[in-house]
């Protein structure tokens, strides 16, 4: 998987060469005077523009183009892709990888599903009902239910944010009103309708990973009793996954008013188990994640709301569905493209108010009583006065362009002034442990940062849960001091609730030829927590 990962960093940053494929095609046509645009048109007919296809499988499978319509007047044209030297592309994986690793370099495109009719001139379908892509009527409700109906199975082949039949509605600030609901037509508008310079600018500071002896230290380097201006702790998120993690160590963040939140019970490394993963997987993996925080983590409060999913791959409707029946409030797996003003989160009752972004592009469609705290990119320019064309990144740790402590620096003061200038959405600081360890100028840089910031009296380090509580009740910032919900655990004193925690040394079935580590200041479990046993009690030792 890294060594996937490393050569599409590589060829993203590095390796690709666009170039005019129409002018690549008019030579290699004969002299004949043959239209063009008919034939491009027809290889592009219901074609995704993000999809890449060959034009011939001879030559060196280096070779792909896509359909662009950004061409003038709005002509479609052909743009090309070209791997670097000892790759080739990948048709079926839409990415360039080893030319050993590829094996499709005989075929020229991806499988084609066959799409419904969905828009026609004339309906040719009773009301409420749609055509399958072979003229079958269907009743509306059963496109895109995740079970084909159609006999060509179309009707589970339009499905994104954008063609789902039954898709979330746009924003009707009528009907969606605080504290159960909030959107907006572009995602801009801030909660209350409170003037920019009275809203407080949060930032977000979340950590993703097992919480061990690893990563301990820098939290607490991190979060050392430093206060926001109304006199309460700063306060971060951990979205905790289950394998390595000590839950003696969580349970004390918890203590100290640290939101937990659930970042998956195995962390499989298939991104596509999180793309395509059913209903069950996903209860399996975040309900279950919850359940073993909350016993071995002695958390009985109900605050673990919150999930991120894996590499961000969100899992489409079935997580949200699944999210909704498991009472989790929110998610904050999905990411916003880098623009002039930053979003702020939303709930999904209505259509997100940007275009799906990040990986997989597995966006929810339909209506869900789910807040999104929404992943702002991050505009990573060294010098954002000049005009560099540089996409924006989601975790801190993928920026890849930022090396020392000054870039560090200025992506950080940026980025925050770009929020306080604007909206003041909220500031996500999204991290990899492992990524502040490594190099402990960037780490100095980060606690020097939130020192800064908190010399003044706009800016308040919080929970993602804390987020939630002030958009639903939106305070300006003259009257924080007093804003209840966020008093909870203000100021935490007093020692751990257990300073020698078990140290369960645990099997389980589903890891054979594994003893894992379980430490927690609760009862040690019969066996390792895993995804068919979340408890750890479900199989006894003397069970054959």
């Amino acid at each position: 998987m890294a060594r996937v990962t490393s050569i599409l960093l590589f060829v993203t940053l590095f390796g690709l060469v666009w170039c005019d494929a129409d002018r690549e095609k008019r030579q290699a046509q004969n002299s004949e005077d043959t239209p063009e645009d008919p034939s491009i048109d027809d290889l592009c007919k219901n074609r995704p523009p993000d999809e890449y296809f060959r034009l011939t499988t001879e030559g060196d499978c280096r070779d792909v183009v896509r359909c662009d319509q950004a061409g003038e007047n709005g002509i479609t044209r052909l743009a090309g892709v070209r791997c670097p030297n000892g790759l080739a592309f990948d048709i079926d994986r839409q990415t360039c990888d080893w030319k050993t690793r590829v094996k499709n370099c005989d075929k020229t495109e991806k499988p084609r599903k066959v799409m419904p009719i969905l828009k026609t001139d004339e309906p040719i379908c009773p009301e409420k009902q749609l055509a399958c892509g072979n003229g079958e009527c269907l009743a509306k409700e059963l496109f895109c239910n995740d079970k084909p109906d159609c006999k060509d199975e179309s009707d589970e082949n339009a499905c994104t944010v954008e063609l789902d039949p039954n898709r979330a509605p746009d924003c009707d600030s009528s009907q969606c009103e605080l504290p159960d609901c909030f959107c907006s037509a572009d995602g801009t508008r801030i909660p209350g309708n409170i003037e920019p310079n009275q809203v407080p600018q949060m930032v977000t500071i979340t950590f993703n990973g097992a919480v061990n002896v690893d990563n301990i230290d820098l939290y607490s380097e991190i979060f050392k009793g430093q206060q926001n201006p109304n006199g309460c702790t700063i306060k971060g998120t951990f979205f905790a996954s289950h394998k390595y993690s000590n839950y003696a160590a969580i349970q004390e963040l918890h203590r100290q008013g640290h939101e937990i939140a659930v970042f998956s019970l195995t962390h499989k490394d298939d991104p596509k188990y999180w793309t395509g993963g059913s209903y069950d997987d996903w209860l399996a993996e975040m309900a279950g994640g919850r359940l073993i925080i909350e016993r071995f983590a002695n958390i009985s409060d109900g605050s673990v709301v919150g999930i991120r999913a894996p590499y961000l791959r969100v899992g489409g409707n079935k997580q949200f569905d699944m999210m909704k029946d498991q009472f989790f409030v929110y998610d904050a797996s999905i990411t916003a493209p880098l623009g002039r003003v930053p979003i702020w989160p939303y709930t999904l009752y209505f259509r997100m108010p940007h275009k799906c972004n990040g990986n997989a592009q597995n966006c929810p469609s339909r209506s869900h009583p789910i807040w999104e705290m929404v992943m702002n990119e991050l505009d990573r320019r060294d010098d954002p006065t000049f005009d560099e064309s540089l996409p924006g990144c989601h975790m801190v740790d993928s920026c890849s362009n930022i090396q020392t402590g000054d870039q560090f620096a200025r992506l950080l003061r940026h980025n925050l002034q770009r929020h306080m200038s604007t909206n003041r959405a909220p500031l996500g600081l999204h991290f990899h442990a492992s990524w502040l360890k490594s190099n402990k100028e960037f780490k100095e840089v980060l606690i020097k940062f939130i020192e800064e910031q908190l010399e003044g009296n706009n800016v308040y380090f919080v929970t993602m849960l804390q987020v939630i509580q002030w958009m639903q009740n939106p305070t300006e910032i003259t009257a924080l001091r007093d804003f209840a919900d966020w008093k909870e655990k203000c100021d935490v004193k007093g020692q751990p609730y257990c300073s020698l925690p078990n140290p369960c040394p645990l099997t389980t079935r589903e890891l054979p030829g594994e003893t894992v580590r379980l430490f927690t200041c609760m009862e040690c479990p019969n066996n390792y927590p895993w995804i068919l046993d979340p408890t750890g009690d479900g199989y006894s030792n003397n069970n054959n």
